[in-house]
């Protein structure tokens, strides 16, 4: 029996922030509820309403709810309106394909004062005769029944016709709760008959389990458990074929009975696939001898390469790119790898023993793969790499060169043509001392200086300078 719990109102309340006190909309439809209840405590600003195709009964622990505007309760098991008095601002009900046969019970919907749309469409009341005019002589506030507009000439003549209407509405009531109580009768005792054909056939195999259990036991370990399973099957289908093809009324009692019927093959279903989950066997990693097994339940693809220049074996395996790397578990052993994907275990026997320690594990980036490096346990160390006698003797002497002038240090040059930095070591020019006595001067460096000047003026009013 599925109820309306506090749970099941916060997680259809997401559009409110899971917040129910304040709730003013929400959809419980198609959860199989049997029991109307809590809304009306839980949920108090609630206007609209939705609990269509469920297994409610009987329309109640609703009339707390003041500011409820629109009840969809349709395709439930109801069979009486009732208990919305208190639904002071109800303006809109839907009680379309439910079992209605008890027509005068609409006059408790005349304290709804603010109902205009009335939806009855496929109930047992709508095939009363005087259906239309009792339903609207009666609710003077209706302004639409069954997706059709009431109009005034019809309420006129449905008040003039009323005594009679009502008159034929109850005979008809009184037949109908006639057959319901055969109905009612007739469920109990078939729902009788099916107990005691399940409790007579547990018995029977009982029974024969008990009388020739050794034999039995031989037998079905022989045969084996697939053939169990396909007498199971064809059990079931005989089953199924005789309950649905089996003509039964439409009845609350025979909808709730298919959905129990449902609900039961849907349980059993389930326990099959759960005891099939519980005894497959553990995948063997290790076998009893001690020796290593490779194995990949995941079927990933993957690449084991030898890296000898870093003297390392490095895993490359392509796991899941949007995989979480929270379910992956990396154990490196001196001789073999083992990777649990989401419980699946991946194990590798390596080529050569590792250091577990100094392993590493990463993601990539762009593929998602996992990259496990682990260093090896034997280091070797490499010799130098010479050079090849192919190389001709020419290329032995350049590469001689090349090797002296590296070795030799090597200094700047500078080309003095490019550059116009002052030479500090001609600063000051050297004297020259013709024999001896005083310094003369010379005629011819003075005209080379005249050259040397172009805009150079000779005024003899200037004295020379010394």
């Amino acid at each position: 029996m599925v109820r309306i719990t506090e749970e099941l109102v916060r997680r259809r309340a997401e559009h409110n922030n899971c917040e129910i006190f304040s709730l003013e909309e929400i959809s419980l439809h198609q959860h199989e509820i049997e029991k109307l209840e809590y809304l009306d405590k839980w949920c108090r600003d609630l206007k609209i309403l939705y609990l269509q195709n469920n297994l409610i009964p009987k329309i109640e622990n609703v009339g707390k709810l003041k500011k409820l505007e629109y009840l969809n309760v349709a395709l439930n098991n109801i069979e009486r309106i009732e208990n919305l008095e208190g639904c002071e601002e109800l303006k809109k009900l839907d009680l379309t394909a439910n079992f209605i046969g008890e027509l005068s019970s609409i006059e408790a919907l005349k304290y709804n004062i603010h109902l205009k749309e009335l939806f009855l469409v496929g109930n047992p009341c709508t095939e009363f005769e005087g259906y239309r005019q009792f339903v609207v002589a009666t609710l003077h506030q209706l302004k639409c029944l069954d997706s059709k507009e009431i109009e005034r000439s019809e309420r006129i003549q449905a008040l003039q016709n009323y005594p009679e209407v009502k008159e034929k509405i109850r005979e008809q009531e009184q037949a109908y709760l006639l057959k319901r109580a055969r109905e009612k009768e007739e469920a109990q005792r078939r729902m009788q008959e099916r107990k005691d054909k399940k409790q007579k056939q547990m018995e029977s195999k009982l029974g024969f389990d008990s009388s020739d259990s050794l034999q039995n036991k031989e037998n079905y370990q022989a045969e084996g458990d697939r053939e169990q399973e396909t007498w199971r099957t064809v059990e079931d289908d005989e089953e199924n074929r005789r309950f649905w093809e089996e003509p039964t009324p439409y009845t609350p009692e025979s909808r709730l009975e298919t959905h129990r019927y449902i609900e039961e093959k849907r349980r059993a279903k389930d326990n099959i696939r759960e005891s099939k989950k519980r005894e497959k066997p553990l995948q063997t990693l290790v076998t009893a001898e001690g020796k290593v097994l490779n194995v990949n339940v995941p079927k990933l693809h993957f690449s084991l390469k030898d890296d000898e220049e870093n003297n390392q074996i490095i895993l490359d395996l392509a796991v899941y790119r949007h995989l979480d790397t929270s379910l992956l578990d990396v154990d490196v052993q001196p001789t073999y790898i083992r990777v649990l994907v989401k419980g699946k275990p991946f194990q590798l026997v390596l080529p050569e023993e590792v250091k577990p320690d100094s392993s590493s594990a990463k993601r990539s980036q762009t593929t998602g793969h996992l990259v496990v490096s682990m260093p090896k346990a034997k280091e070797i160390i490499l010799a130098k790499q010479k050079v090849s006698t192919s190389i001709k003797d020419s290329d032995c002497n350049t590469l001689q060169k090349n090797a002296r002038r590296s070795v030799q240090v090597e200094k700047l040059e500078v080309d003095p043509s490019k550059y116009s930095f002052p030479d500090v070591t001609k600063i000051i020019q050297k004297k020259e001392q013709i024999g001896q006595g005083p310094i003369r001067l010379q005629p011819e460096k003075i005209t080379e200086t005249k050259k040397s000047y172009v805009d150079f003026e000779n005024n003899e009013d200037v004295p020379p300078l010394i």
